[in-house]
């Protein structure tokens, strides 16, 4: 009787935390002219934030039409963890005429994410402050880790970003991919590409250079070296754009971190168990997320 009653008991607080109403609130945090609205969730008070550090493009806060950002923040509010992303600078259509007016360089995604986190720095409501990375905002996770506690790179490069363009373009057009890395050089030595081949220019044309150059330059190894809190490292095994070895030389140059590779884990964060479904789920939001993903980093924050 005395075991059955336990069983009961148990199984009611489990129904009761599973079902822990979260709260949800819009958002909008300056950084000088720029606008960064987001939203913020959180079943109750004195738990952990993770903050979401967007990879490359204009990604908003729920990760656009494949929703993998707002698929993880669902999970991660099951597991009594607040969670707040925002649309990336590049994404939000008010800040289009400031991006025209003076570009974007990574060291301006590096001050939205340190405004964000001066945002949370003293609210109470939260025990800690974790950056979570993606992608290229793995990189830009590393530099803007003041006040924050804990580190998370997810499908973050582990060499310079010239060498990562050259080996995904090569992969698809071994002409395109030698002219990638000729211009990468030009670049890197004379801060601008003179004459780019037409089939390159979304990539290289004139707007795009600076922001590249500023990219190019900055070795996440080294930047990795300098982290100062835990960190944990993931990659998945499903991943087309960013290798393991990548995740495998960021552990190399920070040795303490924890590094896990997930299986079948894609850049998406999705779970991929048939190879074919791997690029249908760069458009769409049917695939799951990777719960090994999100077992991972709770066991990681909690």
């Amino acid at each position: 009787m005395i075991r059955i009653l336990t069983y009961l008991i148990i199984s009611i607080f489990t129904i009761t935390a599973s079902i822990a109403q979260v709260k949800s609130e819009e958002i909008n945090i300056n950084n000088m002219a720029i606008q960064l609205p987001g939203t913020l969730t959180f079943s109750s008070d004195k738990q952990p934030l993770i903050i979401w550090v967007h990879g490359s493009g204009g990604v908003d806060r729920d990760g656009n039409q494949t929703q993998y950002i707002k698929q993880f923040r669902d999970e991660i509010n099951k597991n009594n963890i607040a969670f707040f992303s925002f649309d990336k600078r590049t994404a939000n259509p008010k800040n289009v005429t400031f991006l025209q007016q003076d570009g974007v360089l990574i060291a301006d995604f590096v001050s939205d994410v340190k405004e964000v986190v001066h945002y949370f720095k003293d609210d109470e409501r939260f025990t800690e402050i974790i950056l979570a990375g993606h992608s290229q905002g793995s990189l830009i996770a590393m530099m803007a880790l003041d006040n924050v506690d804990k580190y998370i790179s997810i499908a973050g490069a582990g060499e310079t970003i010239d060498k990562t363009l050259v080996r995904q373009i090569t992969a698809q057009s071994a002409e395109f991919g030698k002219l990638t890395e000729t211009y990468l050089k030009e670049l890197k030595e004379t801060g601008e590409i003179k004459e780019v081949d037409p089939n390159l220019m979304s990539l290289f044309a004139p707007q795009n250079q600076p922001f590249l150059a500023s990219w190019v330059a900055i070795n996440p190894l080294e930047k990795i070296k300098k982290v100062n809190v835990p960190a944990l490292i993931i990659n998945g095994d499903k991943d087309l754009q960013v290798q393991v070895l990548d995740a495998e030389n960021l552990k190399k140059a920070k040795p303490d971190a924890k590094l896990v590779i997930v299986k079948n884990l894609n850049h998406m964060l999705k779970n991929i168990e048939k190879d074919e479904d791997n690029m249908k789920s760069y458009m769409s939001s049917d695939f799951p997320i990777s719960k090994q993903l999100i077992q991972t980093i709770v066991e990681f924050v909690k």
